[in-house]
């Protein structure tokens, strides 16, 4: 038996305590506990589009977007166009922030902060460098084939995530044809700009058109809208081509209704249609 068993209790709790107390004096003290792990911080923004993949092309220059600019590759493939918006071409060097392939794969050439070379000799509403005022968005499209379902698709969330991200107003989404209608003519008339207005993108008329009244002026009014009239055939062939599906130069039954209603939604909004910027040109 245990000599401590063999204590009378009242002399068995001191001896406890002080077998206790040896105890601590030899364990070692305790180890300071660590501070705790710092929380990561929240990952920057992306410096480019996820939605994209990323095909950087060196022809740009810095900006700042208030529109987009839709157009039409006109050439074989998105390869193809990829290449030539990549590299320097005998037409001079050319570029776009992003390109839809026929099959819906977007790629993002050109970084939304800087001024893409899309635009040309162009004007909108007073405002002449649009490259500087816009992102450009190329379509693979040889001009005279219909646009595929999932090129537009892709668009349409496209330019929801753009208009939310740049706070661009959605009715300023315009085709290259119109802000330089005497050397464009893309998108073509097979584009479907009713499509893209039903979803709530560029400036389309509402049913049902009411007549104008006496002495409307269907030129002032394409001018509010946007049109620069320098070429005025030209001017009302960008206009056919972009709300009637063809390439007249001379004013159709019914146009004066289109225009009518078009300038009543610009007069309503309540912010002007195009705000002009002073930039550097090309």
């Amino acid at each position: 038996m245990p000599d401590v068993l063999r204590m009378k209790p009242h002399r068995i709790a001191p001896v406890l305590v002080a077998l206790a107390l040896a105890a601590c004096a030899a364990s070692p003290p305790p180890k300071p506990q660590p501070l705790p792990t710092p929380q990561p911080l929240p990952p920057p923004k992306p410096l480019h589009n996820p939605l994209a993949q990323w095909r950087p092309s060196p022809n740009h220059d810095p900006r700042n977007a208030v529109m987009i600019v839709l157009h039409q590759t006109e050439m074989e493939s998105a390869e193809a166009a990829l290449l030539t918006l990549q590299t320097r071409n005998l037409g001079g060097r050319v570029s776009a922030h992003y390109l839809i392939g026929d099959n819906g794969v977007l790629y993002q050439l050109v970084d939304e902060t800087e001024r893409a070379w899309h635009a040309g000799a162009s004007r909108w509403g007073g405002v002449s460098d649009l490259n500087s005022a816009s992102i450009g968005i190329e379509i693979d499209n040889d001009g005279v084939e219909p646009f595929t379902e999932a090129q537009i698709a892709t668009l349409l969330r496209l330019l929801g995530d753009i208009t939310w991200r740049l706070d661009i107003p959605k009715h300023l989404v315009i085709g290259h044809g119109d802000i330089a209608p005497a050397r464009k003519r893309d998108p073509s008339a097979l584009f479907p700009w009713k499509r893209l207005a039903d979803a709530g993108y560029g400036l389309w008329p509402r049913a049902p058109l009411a007549p104008p009244p006496p002495g409307f002026d269907a030129w002032a009014a394409m001018r509010l809208v946007g049109y620069d009239l320098r070429d005025p055939e030209a001017a009302v062939r960008a206009f056919h081509r972009h709300y009637r599906g063809n390439e007249a130069s001379q004013w159709l039954p019914g146009d004066a209704e289109i225009l009518f209603d078009l300038q009543k939604q610009l007069m309503d909004m309540p912010e002007p249609a195009v705000v002009p910027i002073t930039t550097p040109s090309s």
